[in-house]
């Protein structure tokens, strides 16, 4: 099979290139390294069945082109982390929305499944825990940019719904929670890479408000061999399933967690939010999927619990000195 993936030189992106390869798939990668790095692609650039596009999303001749091409799409393309979105909104729902819009537009043309990736923020400030797929979303008010993201990506799975039920198109929508792993960058506020490198180079700990809000972090390799199957299997079309781990931490112990596995110097420093986001940013305290729906479609089961997710990112930040930089 030949795929496409949008963001391919991302985080997450440029592990299900490695794994789609490592598989005997073809896979062309585009990216226009807004927040994607070279060094990602760097381990499979020159695999004969790789190809790398240097473009954007939004380009709709493009898009076409590379979609007739395929076999199958993933979607991963997008303005991604909290400080992005609260200082560029207007560039995070223009590529949100209008890079969605071009893919579902071409996949809906050359008749190509597509599995498009949004975001447990979609849950907003929802209490009813753990999140299932078919609850009712509690998002904050337009005026406030921290919503962007979320309502944005919310606006993407309206459109894949739409292109399912009005043209049958074959679409699965996923809702990402918390994915870590290698080769995750903490330029743009991901918690997990910023605490690793805080505490290798035995700088203080950042965590913002009072560390009491709870994530479940997922290790990448369990959220890229779900994202294949998904889009594999015929009985998940038209469907939207949470993607993650159910194993829930607060980033107060997350930090507390580092320091003793990295044997690190470092104290934690507790930073308001107005200080980090400015005034009025509101977070979620809590984010918990309920997972039953996945597991049932595709017997999906994470793998990796929180000290091996932290042992592999240590080991990666160790090696490339990152943290350093």
């Amino acid at each position: 099979m030949k795929y496409l993936i949008t963001g391919g030189a991302g985080f997450i992106g440029s592990h299900l290139a490695e794994a789609l390869l490592a598989q005997d798939h073809t896979v062309i990668t585009l990216d226009d390294f807004s927040t994607g790095t070279h060094q990602n692609v760097q381990i499979f650039e020159s695999h004969p069945e790789h190809s790398l596009v240097v473009g954007d999303v939004r380009d709709e001749a493009l898009i076409q082109e590379l979609v007739s091409k395929v076999d199958g799409v993933f979607h991963l393309a997008s303005s991604v982390g909290v400080k992005l979105i609260i200082e560029q909104p207007i560039k995070t729902i223009e590529n949100i929305v209008i890079g969605a819009s071009r893919i579902l537009s071409a996949c809906a043309r050359y008749r190509k499944p597509v599995l498009m990736t949004s975001t447990s923020e979609a849950y907003g400030k929802s209490k009813q825990l753990p999140f299932a797929e078919d609850q009712d979303l509690l998002i904050g008010p337009t005026h406030m940019k921290r919503w962007a993201y979320a309502s944005a990506k919310v606006v993407d799975e309206f459109l894949s719904f739409a292109y399912w039920h009005e043209q049958g198109l074959p679409i699965v929508n996923v809702r990402l929670f918390n994915t870590v792993g290698p080769r995750q960058t903490g330029q743009y506020g991901m918690v997990v890479p910023t605490l690793i490198r805080q505490a290798l180079a035995n700088k203080p700990l950042t965590v913002f408000g009072d560390g009491s809000q709870t994530r479940c972090f997922c290790h990448v390799k369990d959220v890229i061999s779900a994202l294949i199957r998904l889009l594999e299997c015929p009985q998940t079309k038209g469907q939207l399933f949470n993607v993650g781990n159910d194993q829930e931490t607060s980033i107060g112990q997350l930090a507390k967690s580092i320091i003793a596995m990295t044997d690190s110097s470092s104290e934690i420093q507790l930073v308001p939010y107005h200080e980090a986001y400015g005034e009025g940013f509101e977070d979620m305290q809590q984010r918990v999927p309920n997972l039953q729906k996945i597991k049932a479609a595709i017997a999906y089961e994470p793998c990796h619990d929180l000290s091996n997710i932290l042992s592999d990112i240590i080991a990666f930040e160790r090696d490339h000195s990152l943290y350093q930089k």
